[in-house]
């Protein structure tokens, strides 16, 4: 690769690295944006609080 008057020398493997790297950052504020913002539009984050029993059998020898 050369360098042109206004395009710096780099590898496309940087580049697509520098993009993949924004691309993860932005996904992760999306993410903690969605966990602040959702439960304003109805998304319920608490876990069920069911009851669950069940009989467990333990064998002895």
């Amino acid at each position: 690769m050369t360098k042109g008057k206004n395009q710096p020398c780099r590898h496309p493997i940087v580049r697509l690295f520098k993009w993949l790297l924004y691309i993860v950052f932005l996904a992760f504020a999306a993410l903690v944006a969605y966990a602040y913002v959702g439960p304003f539009f109805g998304v319920d984050f608490a876990p069920p609080t069911d009851e669950i029993r069940e009989e467990i059998i333990l064998e002895t020898g």
